[in-house]
């Protein structure tokens, strides 16, 4: 087989599925889209930084305010989380972002009438700087903030 002639046919034979691979390779470069920008664009989700700041989002129109009391958050310490222009009691679980350390659920208890303080606690990590998610839910809405822990 590799000693036959190249005939016209087989030419044209090759010539047509060069030009087919050709135009998908084209075809699948122009239209492809990185993973990390679906993502990001997902839901427009907000994730704040609660060890650099207060976090403040928006739920039912009114400004819901979320910072840590714990200014040096450390594993295997308690560690407390205060919600405020909250009527409702919220839930909120802790996840490692870094690394899978299971989930950590946060318990809250209601300080007056529209402020929660909520306490958890961190496993420790192999890491020397740990970045952990905390989800939380209140009326049907997640508000997503991150803070690191260091050893």
């Amino acid at each position: 087989m590799a000693a036959e002639k190249l005939t016209r046919g087989r030419l044209i034979q090759i010539i047509v599925l060069m030009t087919i691979l050709i135009s998908a390779f084209f075809w699948r470069t122009v239209t492809y889209t990185s993973p990390d920008s679906e993502e990001s664009v997902e839901a427009g989700v907000k994730i704040c930084q609660l060890d650099t700041t207060t976090c403040q989002y928006l739920l039912d129109q009114d400004s819901v305010d979320v910072q840590l009391l714990t200014k040096k958050p450390s594993a295997q310490t308690p560690i407390r989380l205060q919600i405020t222009n909250i009527d409702v009691k919220p839930t909120a679980t802790v996840s490692g972002v870094s690394m899978n350390m299971g989930t950590v659920p946060i318990i809250f208890t209601q300080h007056n009438k529209n402020t929660w303080v909520g306490e958890f606690t961190v496993p420790a990590c192999t890491l020397n700087s740990m970045v952990w998610e905390i989800d939380i839910t209140a009326k049907n809405t997640t508000m997503i903030s991150q803070f690191t822990v260091t050893q």
